[in-house]
């Protein structure tokens, strides 16, 4: 059975002193129990949420990485280095890395084989622009970005991974995709899997929904059967909430 899992993206959000109170505020308000919850703070804070993970039993994921293991690429960070930090997920192809910073398929392509290759679980992100919704192409588009971030991987590797679909237009909007929408989303993705694979690569490989998901809606989208998670934005910067959100995760689905 697939453990559901709840990412934290706090994204360019929190100093040192806020991060503290942060883990010291969650870790009195919730004892987590038969979910994966991962917290992927901005890269200054690794180190310091790496103790606090450790100690809570929580994962720790990062935003981003580069393809390349070393090298002259100032101002990027190597999956050897996230590795080294206790990093055990990071996030791939983010529609904010898209839209802000180029990236392409083809790139977050190069960095799950990256991510993988030095032991980290990809997160990678899935999902359409508005537009590209009322012109009937979401699963186009996600297919795509699907299909060209699982090329030439191996059955087990893909298990390894999470896929979070995360329409653009739902995120920090306010405006989520409704439950059906996102499981009738999910069930695709899945579809596209097995045929790439194997039903049984599909059935195990983890789903998570992104896009304005908060403590009232989370159990919405996990009621279904294709939903294991959510990737989770402006609701994970605060405890309470964020503990809040993860407690109505593991009311619904417990393995």
């Amino acid at each position: 059975m697939r453990t559901p899992i709840i990412a934290a993206n706090w994204k360019m959000n929190k100093t040192s002193a806020e991060a503290e109170d942060f883990f010291s505020r969650f870790g009195n308000l919730l004892e987590v129990a038969g979910v994966e919850v991962v917290i992927c703070p901005p890269f200054p804070l690794l180190g310091l949420a790496a103790e606090h993970c450790r100690r809570m039993s929580l994962r720790l994921g990062a935003q981003n990485m580069h393809w390349e293991t070393e090298g002259a690429y100032t101002g990027e960070v190597s999956p050897l280095l996230l590795r080294d930090l206790g990093v055990q997920y990071v996030i791939l192809g983010h529609s904010e890395r898209r839209q802000h910073f180029g990236e392409t398929d083809q790139n977050v392509s190069r960095k799950v084989k990256a991510a993988l290759a030095a032991d980290l679980t990809p997160i990678v992100c899935v999902g359409e622009m508005l537009p590209q919704r009322q012109a009937g192409q979401t699963m186009a588009v996600v297919g795509e970005q699907l299909t060209s971030a699982l090329h030439n991987l191996d059955p087990s590797q893909v298990r390894r991974m999470v896929i979070a679909y995360e329409p653009v237009w739902a995120i920090g909007s306010g405006l989520p995709a409704t439950p059906d929408d996102a499981e009738a989303v999910a069930l695709q993705i899945r579809k596209i899997i097995g045929d790439l694979f194997s039903l049984k690569v599909a059935r195990d490989t983890r789903i998570q929904y992104g896009g304005s998901v908060n403590p009232e809606n989370i159990a919405g989208f996990m009621a279904g059967t294709e939903i294991d998670g959510a990737l989770v934005g402006g609701a994970s910067l605060d405890a309470a909430g964020f503990a809040r959100l993860v407690k109505a995760a593991m009311g619904v689905r417990v393995p």
